[in-house]
């Protein structure tokens, strides 16, 4: 509990410095936003879900480096089956976690409830917004991934292989920036299969998908299948990618998982160091 509240802390320190901004201009999002007001869903833990997203936005946690060189970044898609985003466990805390290791972040807040189009949308735009920016949040625009838990995971995924290579009409001067991730980081990810014992429809095999690393647990008997299939998938596609597959760990850990799954944090530094990003 003591190492809860330090990080927590940590986290709040951090916060309180952050940038926030919009994902889009107003009056200019495509798709539709939420029939509610944004709310907070209440849970015992103690973690913070936020629901009836209309707005979404990017926080940005950048990377202190004292030589003033452009940092490596990733975007941080939140968990909560698309019906909320845990911006803390699946969010803030990542961000730390990232800048603690060299990395800028930027978390998430996607549309929620249920809108897995406008999620899709606000994600493609992130990539591309944080690539325009690049300059003077000091980010390596080349250098640009995605990190995903649950069903932020199934963004991440789709972000690195869409159906579409843009799933909007382009709005402006932003739109024609990339909104292609250089690499994709899967964590729990949910959602990646058909329930018939292929990959799930709204995932292209055929585009081009960066580097990959999926994280599960064999314990998460709900979403861990999707994982399996995407894994052979990407196999027989010839897809440079690892699948860390930990016997326990269950689902929904972020950086709190006490099983086997509890070095997924290190597995994935050591996964981006290999690929030349770190």
């Amino acid at each position: 509990m003591l190492r809860l509240l330090l990080a927590l802390t940590f986290i709040s320190s951090l916060l309180s410095a952050q940038t926030v901004v919009n994902v889009w201009p107003e009056g200019k999002m495509p798709g539709q936003g939420a029939k509610e007001p944004e709310s907070e869903v209440k849970r015992k833990d103690g973690f913070q879900r936020i629901t009836n997203v209309s707005t979404p936005t990017l926080t940005l946690f950048q990377a202190k480096r004292t030589d003033g060189s452009a940092a490596p970044a990733i975007i941080v898609c939140p968990g909560g089956g698309y019906s909320y985003c845990v911006v803390d466990k699946e969010g803030s805390e990542i961000a730390a976690w990232l800048n603690k290791n060299g990395f800028s972040a930027l978390v998430l807040k996607y549309r929620t409830p249920n809108n897995r189009e406008g999620a899709m949308q606000d994600v493609q735009r992130a990539l591309s917004l944080v690539r325009a920016n690049a300059a003077e949040w000091k980010i390596d625009s080349k250098r640009l991934g995605v990190i995903g838990f649950s069903a932020g995971g199934n963004l991440a995924a789709k972000a690195s292989a869409p159906v579409e290579a843009r799933s909007y009409a382009a709005i402006d001067a932003i739109d024609q920036q990339s909104c292609r991730p250089d690499f994709a980081i899967l964590v729990y990810p949910a959602y990646l299969d058909d329930k018939k014992g292929g990959v799930a429809p709204d995932l292209n095999l055929k585009a081009s998908i960066p580097p990959t690393l999926i994280v599960h647990s064999d314990d998460d008997k709900t979403h861990v299948v999707g994982s399996k299939i995407y894994h052979e998938a990407l196999n027989a596609a010839k897809i440079a990618h690892e699948f860390k597959l930990y016997p326990t760990g269950g689902h929904g850990y972020g950086l709190h998982c006490e099983r086997d799954a509890k070095v997924w944090p290190e597995d994935a530094l050591k996964w981006l160091s290999g690929i030349g990003v770190k």
